[in-house]
């Protein structure tokens, strides 16, 4: 080989590769990203092309099947079940009836049965949208052969009808997929399926419409069964989303009432048409269910009563009703009265399943007061502000509390009331001069209600005074105390603390501290989110009496510490409360709802948040923050436990899997606190029971039969 072709081998070697173009790169990301989607979405892109196809040779896309001469051969229905035609709940899924439902048909199933795909996995989509289809046609057949058997007018009607479609795979496939979802969206989303699902049967009443009710009652337990993962249940967790449920319940009320008024149909009930109700009662009906459904989000307790009272006696309305239409064709005064009296029917068990909910009355109702008058929780904050209390006395202003008042309104007492036992929380708020005589006199109201009195969560110097009564005092928790003025984030056992606070400086995450109820629309929805996030991770619900929640932290007393990172993301959220003094003096700050999103993004970051608000609270001069004792969590442990001791004691160890309150209490502890004991005042050993059984449920007020026996077996363990 000469010189010359090995020097020009070289330099072709050496030469720099041509440029690519924009337009080629642009072209080598979408084949990229259509790759990607079709191994993440095989499924839905095979079935929606698969309906293409069948649409352009079918010219399903142009033109009704219900005209040509193979429609019979592939339509299901009753008619072609009775003439042996079974392969049909197989072949007529893939098929429009119209052109429009057709074209509405590809981009419902591309949607559904990519969300099922993204939240199932290909193959139990499959599965389920097969199993939804055969389930929801079979059964739709077998209800409207048993309904025309008694000479049920519609469904003697719709028995005739042969449809085409697989729409009713696809809601069986979201009914099933709502069960992966995290709160709150996961109840959100089983909501509005629900209402599309419920009032398009009871007002349109289609074949289709009965198929999708089926898939969708029978796929959400399925779904429940098999494919939740951190959660479980179909019921609200918390208050606000029991109240939500019931106002979203009334409004659709609302809702069908405007829309059947303009747009008159018929379904299993009866034509629509058939009401003749004015334009005025029909406003007059709606603007009442409007309202009413504010007040129930409120969580009003009298608006709770009217509607259920309403709900039941439509309810009982309805069942004369649904006897006379099915057995003696009888024709009612439209679906509106029929249908309607169905939902209020379903809005009645909302209602009693969330009747814990709706506690808040038109007044605040005290008892044991002496013509108190005005507002009553202005009252109970304005004697915290001028007498002081303890870390815990700002959560008698708590929703759910009742008072008593001293003479002439100068002291109150924060109670609960529960299995016959009044629960008086934290210390009294009064002179300290005056808590003795306080005390004594709340001690002789709870004896003339015929209850058990006890005080709970109330510091040494309670705990004395109570003693003098001869009482018995037990110590219950250990509240964690970090003194301000000499903080300093320093030494070895600061090391964790600070490495927190750099991870979390270094990855660009924002310190914001100040009310709750000046931040963004956008922030307070996060923050939301987070909390029922975390609510709906546990198996029980959410907890109550000393342990606030994110309303609680609405109140402009209460100062919120955020975590936002360096996309605007809320990844944690703390609150505190007001510890006052004196004479309006806030000399410190109590740990309340201490919150964090789920995923690696929040490691860290309450402890990068506990730090900040120390030290921000530290520059503002107040003595203290608490960290607030654990519930039933102690630093040390007593080998002869008696009595309600144990009982407290087997109670934390069942609640340690569910809320890890002494793993919290283990983890309060890196900040090297001090601890000031919490104890429980009672008069003797024979109250024990029914004691321990009233904290039982003020700190869980609507757990359910099922979940306390889920309780009960893991004390056990």
């Amino acid at each position: 080989m000469s010189s010359e072709v090995r020097t020009s081998e070289r330099a072709s070697a050496q030469a720099p590769a041509a440029p690519v173009s924009a337009a080629t790169r642009k072209n080598e990301h979408a084949v990229k990203v259509l790759r990607q989607v079709v191994l993440r979405f095989p499924l839905t892109l095979a079935a929606v092309c698969l309906l293409l196809v069948i649409g352009i040779v079918s010219q399903g896309l142009w033109r009704s099947v219900e005209d040509a001469s193979w429609f019979d051969s592939v339509a299901y229905g009753v008619p072609a079940f009775q003439d042996g035609r079974w392969w049909t709940v197989f072949l007529g899924p893939w098929f429009g009836l119209t052109p429009a439902q057709n074209t509405s048909l590809i981009l419902l199933a591309g949607a559904g049965l990519g969300v099922g795909e993204w939240r199932l996995g290909a193959r139990r989509t499959a599965l389920t949208a097969a199993a939804g289809q055969l389930v929801g046609v079979l059964a739709t057949c077998g209800f409207l052969a048993l309904g025309k058997t008694v000479e049920w007018e519609w469904a003697t009607r719709v028995a005739e009808v042969l449809d085409v479609g697989c729409t009713t795979a696809v809601v069986a496939v979201l009914a099933a997929s709502t069960a992966t979802v995290k709160s709150p969206w996961r109840l959100r989303t089983r909501i509005l399926l629900c209402s599309y699902v419920i009032v398009s049967f009871l007002f349109l009443g289609r074949f289709a419409d009965l198929t999708h009710l089926f898939a969708f009652a029978v796929f959400l337990l399925a779904g429940e069964k098999w494919f939740s993962r951190s959660e479980r249940g179909v019921r609200p967790r918390t208050h606000r989303e029991a109240r939500l449920v019931a106002a979203f319940g009334v409004w659709l009320i609302a809702a069908v009432h405007i829309v059947v008024y303009f747009f008159p149909g018929s379904g299993p009930f009866g034509p629509t048409s058939a009401h003749q109700a004015s334009a005025w009662s029909t406003v007059f009906s709606v603007v009442v269910a409007g309202v009413l459904g504010e007040f129930l989000r409120r969580g009003r307790r009298w608006a709770w009563r009217l509607s259920l009272f309403y709900a039941i006696f439509a309810a009982v309305l309805i069942l004369v009703v649904l006897i006379l239409v099915v057995v003696n064709d009888f024709e009612s005064i439209g679906a509106v009265t029929a249908g309607t009296g169905l939902l209020w029917a379903g809005e009645a068990v909302l209602l009693i399943a969330g009747r814990s909910a709706f506690t808040v009355p038109w007044r605040r109702r005290v008892n044991g007061t002496r013509g108190s008058g005005g507002d009553v929780i202005e009252d109970v904050k304005s004697l915290i502000r001028q007498h002081g209390g303890s870390t815990m006395s700002w959560m008698i202003s708590w929703d759910g509390m009742h008072y008593y008042f001293g003479a002439e309104k100068n002291g109150v007492i924060g109670y609960r009331r529960h299995a016959g036992t009044i629960i008086a929380l934290a210390d009294p708020v009064a002179p300290e001069i005056e808590q003795p005589a306080l005390i004594g006199d709340f001690v002789d109201f709870c004896e003339s209600q015929g209850t058990t009195p006890c005080f709970f969560s109330v510091s040494a110097a309670v705990a004395d005074q109570v003693q003098g009564l001869g009482w018995q005092v037990l110590q219950i928790a250990e509240d964690t105390i970090i003194d301000l003025p000499d903080l300093q984030l320093k030494g070895k056992k600061w090391q964790n603390v600070r490495s927190a606070l750099n991870k979390a400086e270094k990855a660009g995450t924002s310190f914001v501290v100040g009310t709750l109820s000046e931040q963004s629309d956008q922030l307070r929805t996060q923050v939301r989110e987070i909390s029922e996030q975390w609510v709906g991770e546990k198996e029980l619900p959410e907890m109550g009496f000393t342990l606030g929640t994110v309303e609680d932290a609405l109140d402009p007393d209460v100062r919120i510490a955020l975590a936002i990172d360096s996309v605007g993301i809320v990844q944690a959220i703390l609150s505190w409360l007001p510890v006052y003094g004196t004479h309006g003096f806030i000399r410190g700050w109590t740990l309340d709802v201490m919150r964090k999103r789920s995923g690696p993004g929040a490691n860290n970051m309450i402890e990068f948040l506990i730090a900040r608000s120390a030290l921000e609270f530290k520059d503002e001069k107040a003595q203290f923050v608490s960290l607030s004792g654990a519930p039933l969590a102690r630093a040390t442990g007593d080998s002869d436990i008696q009595g309600l001791d144990k009982g407290l004691d087997m109670l934390g160890q069942a609640l340690e899997p569910f809320y890890g309150f002494r793993s919290l209490h283990q983890f309060k502890a890196k900040f090297n606190p001090r601890f000031e004991p919490v104890y429980l005042c009672f008069r003797d050993e024979a109250d024990l029971p029914r004691i321990g059984l009233a904290i039982s449920r003020a700190y869980l007020p609507t757990a359910t039969p099922r979940q306390l026996m889920a309780l009960m077996r893991s004390a056990g363990e």
